[in-house]
């Protein structure tokens, strides 16, 4: 059993500010007794408006809040799942990089968001986040202090083959940080959560964004965890802060045992149309 704390932000334009939301984040978690902390996508800088974004975002060696978080959690001897920061890139593009960080400060992983989020919604909202960011190519997996980790980012959630190479490689705990919309994350936020937990048998965390940002976004909230069985044990609802939930690994064990669904797995060839 460990004790993992979930931090619900809303992340604005100053990576500084939100570096200290972060550090005192690190502290608390530590404090409370809690073995590792998972923060949402984006942690370090919301801004829609990507020439005053691109002012701060660098890269990974030269960024202030990947450099505060790796202090932070060496301080308080816990590790840290840094749901994601944007980080320049060598070919000028951008990556929404996640970081797995361990209670010595170091980086144990790093995951690129795979799928990117190019939508036109029913209320008016456009979001190209391809204009901008490249997409990741890889999926990993990383021992950490509550489990196997297989991390993803945001719209990563809609794609179930990505959860099916996760567990495939070991994967227990699924995390998911995000900064959903309102009107995604009020009609789908919940169920697809819940059902990638009930199909992984697996843990899932899901550190989010939340409320209205500087920039003028809205994020959705209710940061989840889920079990295996897909019960809902935290939802932090909208207001930002940091809450704790228990991870039990002979949870999977048994919910694996009760329906293998990763034994059951098959290879799907190409569906064919029938005439």
């Amino acid at each position: 059993m460990a004790t993992i704390g979930v931090l619900q932000m809303t992340s604005g334009i100053d990576p500084a500010v939100n570096a200290a939301t972060l550090v005192d984040a690190i502290g608390e978690t530590g404090r409370a007794g809690a073995t590792m902390l998972f923060t949402p996508e984006m942690s370090g800088l919301i801004d829609r408006d990507r020439t005053r974004a691109g002012r701060s975002i660098v890269a990974e060696d030269e960024d202030p809040v990947l450099a505060a978080v790796r202090a932070a959690a060496a301080d308080a001897s816990i590790w840290v799942h840094l749901g994601s920061l944007a980080v320049r890139r060598p070919d000028g593009l951008f990556a929404n990089r996640g970081f797995v960080i361990d209670g010595q400060g170091a980086i144990r992983a790093r995951y690129d968001k795979i799928h990117l989020f190019d939508v036109d919604l029913p209320t008016g909202e456009s979001w190209r986040e391809s204009a901008a960011y490249a997409g990741g190519d890889a999926a990993i997996v990383v021992e950490t202090p509550v489990g196997r980790l297989g991390p993803s980012i945001c719209y990563d959630l809609r794609f179930a083959e990505l959860y099916n190479a996760l567990t495939a490689a070991g994967a227990t705990i699924l995390s998911m940080p995000a900064a959903f919309t309102q009107p995604t994350g009020a009609a789908h936020w919940h169920v697809l959560l819940r059902a990638r937990a009930i199909e992984s048998a697996a843990f899932v965390v899901a550190a989010a964004q939340t409320g209205v940002h500087a920039d003028g976004r809205a994020t959705y909230g209710h940061s989840l965890v889920v079990d295996p069985w897909g019960e809902v044990i935290l939802d932090m609802g909208e207001e930002d802060g940091l809450a704790f939930a228990e991870i039990d690994q002979a949870r999977v064990a048994d919910v694996r045992a009760r329906i293998p669904v990763i034994a059951h797995r098959r290879a799907i060839p190409t569906a064919t149309m029938v005439p």
